[in-house]
């Protein structure tokens, strides 16, 4: 009997592929073949998926970039994508189609509700983007990484928690060492692409911190390729012990070894660090037009495992201040730690799996 075969699509930042990768690996371990279904951006992601996951790139588009040609050019790479699609699934069928979100997803989900395959969409964020507000009221459920999520009217979801990869499941829960009088390790992610205000606002912050706690500081700051160089100069001049990147390729493992975490607030950031159990200080991205970023974080600050700075008030003063706040308390620190893995969702996963494996029944019904 040939294995079912899950197609995965999704687009090209991490915080759609992360999630698609923890689904993959379920999958594959259940049997199943696993195809993913991106584009050229994407494709930077898939080191981390299995070696048995079938790639494939995709013709898609975004309306977000280009010039009047190239964004004229749009609905028609989208359509061929999906023609292209929809005579792959013509020969090799999958039994479900999942989408992560994002333009590279729409010829898979596109073709699949033309070939009237089951289909879901996974939303990793408190607000449908634009591509899943595109498919919601087409696919046959909808799973939902944050809760609760804004959906169309007449259009309900499934609270499944936002699927996290292996390499953090096996730090789910790790010993938090509170700050102290010792090396503290602090964490600045800004999302898979980095964050310029991160760069620009923290080094400065960590530049105003007592002398004392300076000389404890252990920094791994993820910053933009154009940033880099400029970040590990003012680490340098300010003496401080940094490790500036564009990529980290062991996020989960700094995290787990951290007593500090500042972070923007996507999806993927906030359910790595709370199945971990870090505090983190979040920051929303502010030019996200549905504000989803600060939607993601309220239910860790609502249990206070997070802190969040809008952009507007993220100067180094302010958040030199939040952060001695922290580090000066350390049983309160203790107690962020565990409000953040309160908020965790360790078994997203196999939320995730258990509704594809009711979609292919429901398939095989019919």
């Amino acid at each position: 009997m040939t294995q079912p075969l899950l197609l995965i699509a999704a687009g090209g930042t991490g915080g759609h592929m992360f999630p698609a990768q923890a689904l993959a690996e379920a999958m594959l371990r259940k049997g199943w073949r696993v195809t993913l279904s991106t584009d050229e951006r994407g494709a930077r992601y898939t080191g981390g998926f299995p070696h048995s996951t079938h790639i494939e790139q995709v013709s898609s588009a975004t309306f977000a970039r280009g010039g009047v040609v190239a964004k004229a050019m749009v609905p028609l790479r989208i359509a061929a994508g999906v023609m292209a699609m929809r005579a792959k699934m013509r020969r090799d069928p999958p039994a479900v189609v999942v989408g992560f979100g994002g333009y590279p997803s729409i010829p898979a989900v596109g073709a699949a509700v033309l070939r009237g395959i089951p289909r879901m969409i996974h939303e990793q964020n408190g607000v449908l983007g634009r591509v899943n507000q595109l498919f919601a009221s087409r696919v046959d459920a909808i799973a939902c990484g944050t809760w609760p999520t804004e959906l169309p009217d007449g259009v309900e979801g499934t609270y499944t928690g936002n699927p996290v990869r292996a390499a953090v499941l096996q730090r789910q829960g790790a010993p938090y060492i509170p700050p102290g009088d010792y090396p503290m390790t602090i964490v600045i992610v800004g999302g898979s692409q980095g964050a310029r205000i991160l760069s620009d606002v923290v080094p400065e912050a960590l530049g105003l911190l007592p002398p004392e706690v300076q000389a404890n500081l252990r920094i791994s700051h993820q910053a933009r390729g154009e940033d880099e160089a400029r970040v590990r100069v003012a680490y340098d001049a300010l003496g401080l012990d940094a490790e500036v990147a564009p990529f980290f390729e062991d996020v989960p493992r700094r995290y787990s070894e951290a007593q500090l975490v500042i972070s923007r607030s996507g999806a993927s950031s906030v359910a790595d660090l709370s199945v971990i159990g870090r505090p983190a200080i979040f920051v929303p991205l502010a030019a996200a037009i549905r504000d989803e970023q600060t939607a993601n974080a309220r239910g860790m600050v609502e249990a206070g495992g997070a802190v969040m700075m809008p952009e507007s008030t993220f100067t180094p003063q302010a958040l030199a201040e939040q952060i001695m706040t922290i580090f000066s308390d350390p049983k309160g620190a203790v107690q962020m730690a565990n409000a953040a893995l309160s908020q965790g969702r360790p078994d997203a996963t196999e939320a995730l799996v258990e509704m594809v494996e009711a979609l292919a029944q429901q398939g095989e019904a019919t």
